[in-house]
């Protein structure tokens, strides 16, 4: 495999999960001298694939995983990776909504921490199907005054998709597709599983891919929220192209090599500049 040496990432993953189911296992010095890498290369490739759940790392190589491709954390197991990362976004993210308009958040926890920082901006119109995000707005929406509770002035009005809730607290199905289906966004902030050239946006979840491919056509903007580590994953079910995307904001740990690729095929890549707390830590 010498003619490797000059291969995507994206693409040499494919190849190191293909040996690896081909062979029930693959070790990491194996890997270099067919592939032509870096053994800190291979390791790199190795923990992105752990992460999609396709492989297992193993002291000094990997093993396969049962139906890995179709495999979804749960919320709470999301939340803990790149949390610094997630608030980089978030932060950033939060310009893109103005006041008075009306926005779609779908599922994830960088939406998630989104919806956080979205709450003091006023008369927004949100609609969601994260149960989280319609959370965070619906204990701001009061505030607390010596009389007791009160509505807060201003506060966001929040639409609530139905369906059926998934393991990452996100409603999808037939009854969430419906209702989207009625409605127009200015924008769309989404979260994705894996986002790539050839795959576009994807989650493992199939249910979740068809309620966002509706909220992708329902919105006048698509925003997506990814950060480093999901650039040249791939999930089960790909919901869009990277053509139906207007922007990608993600953090300062995106490598130079994959900002210029994007930059080359979105309108609009946001780096998002790390906390005064980061960048002084």
């Amino acid at each position: 495999m010498s003619d490797h040496q000059n291969l995507l990432a994206e693409q040499r993953r494919a190849l190191i999960l293909d040996e690896v189911r081909r062979r029930g296992g693959v070790r990491v010095n194996e890997l270099t001298r067919r592939l032509n890498v870096s053994d800190m290369t291979v390791r790199r490739d190795l923990d992105a694939l752990a992460r999609q759940g396709v492989l297992e790392k193993v002291h000094g190589g990997a093993v396969p995983v049962a139906e890995a491709t179709a495999h979804e954390p749960g919320f709470e197991a999301k939340s803990a990776l790149e949390l610094t990362a997630k608030e980089d976004i978030a932060r950033a993210a939060a310009k893109m909504a103005a006041q008075g308009g009306a926005i779609a958040l779908a599922g994830g926890t960088t939406v998630f921490a989104l919806a956080q920082r979205l709450v003091d901006i006023p008369e927004l119109t949100v609609v969601t199907n994260s149960v989280r995000a319609a959370d965070v707005f619906h204990t701001a929406q009061r505030s607390v005054t010596a009389a007791g509770p009160s509505p807060r002035p201003g506060a966001a009005t929040v639409v609530l998709t139905g369906g059926v809730r998934t393991p990452s607290d996100t409603l999808v199905g037939p009854v969430a597709d419906a209702a989207i289906r009625t409605l127009h966004f200015d924008v769309l902030f989404i979260g994705v599983h894996g986002i790539s050239v050839e795959a576009g946006l994807s989650t493992p979840n199939l249910a979740e891919a068809e309620t966002n491919r509706h909220f992708v056509r329902s919105a006048r903007r698509v925003v997506v929220l990814a950060d480093h580590t999901k650039w040249g994953t791939v999930g089960l079910s790909s919901f869009a192209s990277l053509d139906e995307v207007d922007a990608l904001v993600t953090d300062a740990g995106m490598p130079a090599a994959a900002r210029e690729e994007i930059a080359e095929r979105l309108p609009e890549l946001v780096v998002a500049a790390p906390s005064a707390d980061t960048a002084n830590a």
